[in-house]
């Protein structure tokens, strides 16, 4: 592989490999990049010479993914080449939600409604994060202090406070995503928070509270044809996305048709009104029961008797990350953490993540190819901090068997973690860091964690690859 740090003078010649390397500057639709990769949007991926474009010069890494085929050159060097790339192209920059918007239009519609959901629930992490770490603290400082290993004042205002920060976005999850599924379907993003504050008005119970009172009220609805339970969303998930989704379909119809003297007034009434009955009568009840019926099923894989479950999931989990499915997981994460109080997924997924980083630093380490080195060890430690695409298509998957031994340390990892019922208070990180979220059993996930790495590591060195490939 060739040397990393690129002269300055060398950016265009990069930039023209790898236009030649493409198929020409004909064979490309669009580009783009972000802090680290070249992001091509390419007519025909069979025109690519992939091989070619990975021996270029300061390139770390190249592979297909999202409908994109992506060049890894590292911080502050993509930008550069990308400015002699768009010179030398014609072609001026556009943005990453562009970019992906055209990589996706010849997309199946299965892969349109898991990157619809990606879309969805990703903007949302940062505060489900913030809440899971803080109800992870709150826990650590609880046992440590009821088992006299700290001496702290609990009812002081600044962890009274914080105990109240950690579950403000559980308690109020529908509204973050009533309000970022409006942005994504079309909607107006206030209607779409409106429909979430319906479906948790304090007239209806509070869905906590039904395990213990049972279901306090009924209402008759569709002029007496039936009843349902008067019951709001605390926790849910699936239901706000297809209710917003409705809202949004009917807004923008409205639009086109009343006359613009009353659209503000008319078309925000009729939405709101249709939107919230459809969804209290017909809407939320299907879908409350369609989510369950996946958490709880979930739930009982997670739970197979001698980990069987975590084996399973953790073995294949890198799999549905190279096709894309993983970001409907952030489905399974909220669901459980508001059915369960913890996610049972994220443990096993942080297994596969770092088991990824094993394989490709079992690389690294073994591998006489200096190019290889120097990409198999900052991969793997990105894949241990969570990020495992440099990973998974720069070195493991480029070489088949160390995907394979990563496979083996995922399913290694799930397998404990299922075992010893490992759960995560929060989503959205893992690897190193996602210790933070286990602080009430920190022992198991470093368990955890080192039988991932550990399995990986030494069964990709048994397996052996061909660097030849």
């Amino acid at each position: 592989m060739g040397n990393n740090k690129v002269e300055k003078t060398n950016y265009k010649e990069i930039a023209q490999q790898i236009i030649n390397e493409i198929g020409t500057s004909e064979n490309l639709i669009s580009s783009a990049h972000c802090a680290t990769r070249l992001r091509l949007v390419i007519k025909s991926n069979e025109k690519v010479n992939k091989e070619a474009i990975e021996n270029i010069d300061g390139v770390k890494g190249v592979f297909f993914a999202s409908g994109q085929l992506q060049v890894i050159f590292g911080t502050g060097v993509v930008n550069k080449v990308y400015e002699e790339f768009t010179q030398l192209t014609g072609q001026g920059e556009v943005s990453k939600e562009e970019l992906k918007q055209v990589a996706s239009a010849n997309d199946n519609k299965f892969k349109k409604i898991i990157k619809t959901l990606g879309d969805v629930f990703v903007p949302i992490i940062p505060a489900i994060v913030a809440g899971g770490l803080m109800m992870g603290l709150t826990e650590s400082i609880n046992f440590c202090v009821n088992n006299g290993y700290l001496a702290i004042d609990t009812s002081a205002s600044w962890y009274v406070f914080l105990a109240m920060f950690s579950n403000a976005a559980y308690i109020f999850l529908p509204i973050l995503i009533g309000f970022s599924s409006a942005k994504v379907f079309g909607g107006n993003q206030f209607l779409g928070a409106v429909i979430a504050m319906i479906m948790l008005h304090p007239d209806l119970q509070n869905a906590w509270t039904v395990a213990s009172e049972g279901v306090l009220r009924n209402q008759s609805v569709w002029f007496g044809l039936y009843e349902i339970p008067m019951v709001a969303y605390q926790g849910h998930v699936i239901p706000i996305v297809i209710a917003v989704y409705i809202m949004s379909f009917i807004e923008n119809k409205l639009h086109k048709i009343v006359p613009e003297m009353i659209d503000l007034f008319v078309t925000p009434l009729v939405t709101i009104f249709i939107t919230g009955y459809l969804t209290l009568t017909l809407v939320g009840p299907v879908f409350v029961f369609l989510e369950n019926s996946l958490l709880t099923g979930v739930q009982q894989i997670v739970q197979l008797p001698f980990g069987i479950g975590g084996f399973v999931i953790g073995g294949i989990y890198a799999t549905t990350v190279v096709t894309g499915i993983h970001h409907m997981y952030s489905i399974i994460d909220m669901g459980q953490i508001a059915n369960y109080g913890y996610t049972y997924w994220l443990p096993i997924a942080s297994a596969a993540n770092i088991a990824q980083g094993g394989a490709t630093l079992a690389v690294g380490v073994k591998t006489k190819n200096k190019k290889i080195k120097s990409l198999a060890f900052p991969a793997a430690l990105s894949a241990m901090f969570g990020i495992t695409e440099p990973a998974i298509f720069g070195i493991n998957l480029r070489y088949i068997k160390p995907f394979i031994g990563a496979a083996l340390g995922g399913a290694a990892g799930g397998l404990y973690a299922s075992i010893v019922g490992l759960g995560a208070t929060g989503t959205g990180v893992t690897g190193i860091f996602g210790i933070l979220l286990h602080l009430h059993s920190p022992i198991n996930y470093l368990i955890m964690f080192a039988i991932a790495l550990g399995v990986a590591f030494f069964t990709t060195l048994l397996l052996g690859w061909d660097e030849s490939k």
